[in-house]
């Protein structure tokens, strides 16, 4: 049996956003998404989502690299720049090595925490904002420690095509021990190219016909953009774009064809 989930990262990125979100939900194929919980407005998001679409999964995109941290700043030094901010990408990257992990597990957890207030449940899943709990076999172990914690399964690591890759090569080399040890609840392979450039209905469907027997997840990022949004982001109107592909017909009609049951991490 073939089973997908297709998952919507960033829900509660901004109003528009988790509009969209919704909509690719109930006019076309997302399954699941997860939860920027760090947003003021999020929790107000997953209010609408409880009302409108009480069988979209939810999960918590757990984030280090965008906004302020739900904790005070001066509670958790390590994970923040000097304005209090988490720190962007490139930054982020090159601050791993001075990370402290309990800080980390702290912001995480009341992250988590802060998703079960607004929705009354804990989520379907963790996966992390630009993948960056998978940058250090100690974030990945922070990340699986959580998963344990609160009964979750997990994003399939995304382990890279070129081993010199400076975000997982070090994860890569201590991923199948760490789900060894503490065998979470995943998925067994990750689409990822769905995305920017590689998100056009042709690509989608040439994934869909790729799909293998087992479960599956393909990752998206659909939603309503609007020009500020536009000039903060630079993932931006691409957006929009697989919002209309991920409600085309024609990929419901592909996945009845190859016989790909659509699922939710909590089917896992």
């Amino acid at each position: 049996m073939k089973q997908l989930i297709i998952n919507s990262d960033d829900y509660g990125r901004t109003p528009d956003i988790s509009r969209g979100i919704r909509e690719a939900h109930l006019n076309g194929v997302v399954t699941s998404t997860t939860c920027m919980m760090n947003i003021p407005t999020t929790a107000a998001d997953i209010a609408i989502a409880l009302k409108e679409t009480p069988n979209l999964g939810m999960g918590v995109h757990l984030v280090l690299t965008m906004g302020k941290p739900i904790l005070p700043p001066e509670t958790v030094p390590t994970i923040v720049d000097e304005q209090g901010n988490h720190r962007k990408y490139v930054p982020f990257l090159d601050n791993i090595p001075s990370l402290n992990l309990a800080e980390v597990k702290k912001e995480w957890r009341a992250q988590i925490e802060a998703y079960i207030q607004a929705s009354g449940k804990k989520p379907t899943h963790l996966d992390s904002h630009h993948h960056s709990s998978y940058f250090s076999p100690e974030l990945f172990r922070t990340m699986l420690e959580l998963a344990t914690e609160y009964g979750c399964p997990i994003r399939y690591p995304l382990l890279p095509k070129d081993d010199d890759s400076r975000e997982f090569s070090e994860t890569t080399k201590h991923t199948p021990e760490l789900l060894k040890e503490f065998n979470p609840r995943r998925p067994d392979g990750f689409f990822v190219n769905f995305y920017d450039e590689g998100a056009t209905k042709e690509n989608l469907l040439t994934i869909l016909d790729s799909v293998p027997e087992g479960t599956s997840e393909l990752m998206c990022h659909p939603g309503h953009v609007d020009e500020a949004f536009a000039q903060e982001s630079v993932y931006n109107f691409q957006r929009e774009r697989e919002l209309q592909i991920l409600t085309d017909p024609a990929i419901k009609a592909a996945l009845e064809a190859q016989a790909i049951q659509l699922i939710t991490f909590a089917d896992l």
